[in-house]
């Protein structure tokens, strides 16, 4: 696979890697879209360096699942595209309204690898998907956050830099959550 191949719309790639792509192109939107309010599809591609036809297809596909929606504009050929402008949970910040959303794709991403791995190349076709529960302190949580990310960072700059990135290596979702397990309320109707 070639850096053409990752970055432009119509590359040959298969179901899995294209997917994943979908998924970074689409979180890249949203991060601009926090951090800049509103932005065209070809402000999107200038600042991000994808095609602004990419922007525009993958900006259209959030806002058809809601998650953002045009921006006032006073016509013309520009369409300004802005984070949804909702309230999710009462007094919920940005930042975890965002969070969530960014779940929502990670799963959505989950879901399609689940149902359509068979169309990887043979070797790509396991994951290395595990959950476990330990019983941890607050702080012994967060150490193992940090390991977590101490683990990974050797490997952050491979998106920015594709000549960094060895032979055969793919876009791979690393999603790591850890998160306090509450009890479950007492259900009555499910008491004897």
């Amino acid at each position: 696979m070639t850096e053409d191949d990752v970055n432009s719309p119509g590359g040959q790639t298969n179901g899995n890697s294209e997917e994943l792509r979908e998924h970074e192109v689409r979180t890249a939107l949203l991060d601009l879209l926090a951090e800049v309010g509103t932005v065209t599809a070809t402000e999107a591609a200038s600042r991000l360096g994808y095609s602004s036809g990419l922007c525009s297809f993958h900006l259209r596909q959030l806002a058809r699942h809601g998650h953002i929606e045009e921006a006032p504009h006073s016509g013309g050929r520009a369409r300004p595209w802005r984070l949804k402008q909702q309230t999710h949970a009462a007094g919920a910040s940005m930042e975890e309204q965002f969070g969530d959303l960014a779940r929502g794709l990670e799963d959505e991403s989950w879901q399609r690898w689940l149902t359509r791995r068979d169309e990887a190349p043979s070797e790509w076709r396991h994951d290395e998907a595990f959950s476990a529960v330990a019983y941890l302190t607050p702080e012994e949580m967060s150490r193992i956050a940090d390991v977590i990310r101490r683990a990974l960072a050797p490997y952050q700059d491979r998106e920015q830099r594709p000549l960094a990135r060895p032979d055969g290596a793919r876009p791979v979702a690393l999603i790591t959550r850890l998160f306090p397990l509450l009890p479950h309320a007492a259900d009555s109707a499910d008491q004897d």
